[in-house]
């Protein structure tokens, strides 16, 4: 059973509403990857818990070559942790604050490698709803991966979605349609959207429209129906034609599959499985001798955090001899029948060998705000002094 202890710390490369994230090598086989860890308390108190769940959801029954893939998931006391590949070559937001200058040929693979992704997720039947620069990861020769899964969701049999999730400047406009009038909701299409914002940008290192976190969903509706997308000139006419195909405002006319992108004469040319087997060149390559991150997340982690992840281990055995000390001198326990903790589940995921697949992720949350996760390997949940009955409450 794969745990904390079975990596080494060795620097923290980002962090987001949802968790941090560091370098680490497995021991044994001195393997890297990355390793997401998301303080359970700060779940609890942000509302976290079900993005988290679905999002490991999601990540144990996916597997494609231009994802960011799971391969370890586990918790202990304070902290849950999902181990993904590790990419080097930095998100694609780094570079554009970098100003890097992306040819056509480059953003032209990272198109059709996402759309290799968009198709996969959508066969899948995920709607990502967070497609962005900051959300595409370069490996070492400059393909990218599509990561962070936290606010997507899975549609299924016809179904559509109606929550208001993404990130404002990335969203569909019939994501606010559906927030302001209801109607029948939203589908795949809202992904292929944000990736024509994200192509659009990257090419010309600012979005087709001006939208900002501050914009109201009103003024949103007012703006797609009226402002036009100013296309660069220069740009040759079948990719204008494109990005008009992946930036049309009715969903039933965009372009949001793979059978639908293949039609364009921009990508007529493209051989799609060399694509998937990347070999075809990328057109802009991480400098090799750099970590592509800010280096103020290692800063932060080794000065301003309070609870910094390479001191977890002498942190925790203080914790739990000061907790068996206060134990051996408390009466009586939990009363009322024992209330059984589902344990996170741990995956391993080695090449050839068969993938393991996620039991129910039933989660039940204490009357005082605890979640099951928080009492890691035990059946007694001491929290609960009343009967389970009335103290805890499935979600």
């Amino acid at each position: 059973e794969v745990t904390f202890d079975h990596f080494q710390i060795l620097r923290a490369i980002g962090k987001g509403s949802f968790g941090k994230v560091c370098i680490v090598q497995k021991r044994d086989t001195e393997k890297m990857y990355a390793m997401k860890y998301m303080n359970k308390q700060q779940c609890i108190e942000r509302d976290e818990v079900r993005n988290v769940f679905r999002e490991l959801e999601i990540l144990q029954e996916i597997e494609h070559v231009f994802l960011v893939n799971l391969w370890y998931s586990f918790q202990d006391e304070e902290d849950m942790f999902m181990v993904v590949d590790l990419l080097l070559g930095g998100d694609l937001r780094y570079h554009l604050q970098q100003n890097v200058q992306f040819t056509e040929d480059a953003v032209r693979l990272y198109l059709c490698e996402m759309t290799l992704a968009l198709d996969y997720l959508q066969n899948q039947h995920i709607i990502h709803r967070d497609v962005k620069p900051d959300n595409i990861l370069l490996d070492e020769q400059g393909h990218a991966h599509l990561t962070d899964f936290n606010i997507a969701t899975i549609i299924k049999d016809g179904e559509r979605a109606t929550a208001l999730a993404g990130t404002k400047p990335y969203m569909a406009p019939e994501i606010f349609q559906s927030f302001v009038s209801g109607g029948t909701g939203y589908a795949f299409e809202v992904d292929w959207w944000s990736l024509g914002v994200t192509v659009f940008e990257v090419l010309r290192s600012w979005r087709p429209y001006d939208i900002h976190a501050s914009n109201s969903v009103e003024s949103l509706m007012q703006l797609f129906s009226t402002v036009s997308v100013q296309y660069n000139p220069a740009w040759p006419k079948d990719l204008v034609a494109l990005m008009r195909k992946l930036l049309t405002v009715n969903p039933e006319h965009r372009f949001s599959s793979l059978s639908l992108m293949q039609t364009s004469p921009y990508l007529a040319h493209v051989n799609w499985d060399a694509v998937y087997e990347k070999k075809m060149d990328a057109g802009f390559v991480p400098n090799k001798g750099r970590l592509h991150c800010d280096p103020t997340f290692e800063l932060e982690e080794m000065i301003l955090e309070s609870r910094p992840l390479h001191k977890k281990k002498k942190r925790l055995a203080k914790n739990r001899s000061r907790d068996n000390s206060k134990d051996s001198h408390t009466q009586g326990g939990c009363t009322g029948k024992p209330v059984d903790c589902t344990k996170f589940v741990d995956k391993n995921k080695w090449p050839g060998a068969q993938r393991s697949h996620v039991g129910g992720l039933s989660l039940s949350v204490c009357g005082d705000g605890w979640f099951n996760l928080l009492h890691n390997d035990c059946s007694l949940c001491n929290r609960c002094l009343a009967s389970p009955s009335s103290r805890v409450q499935s979600v």
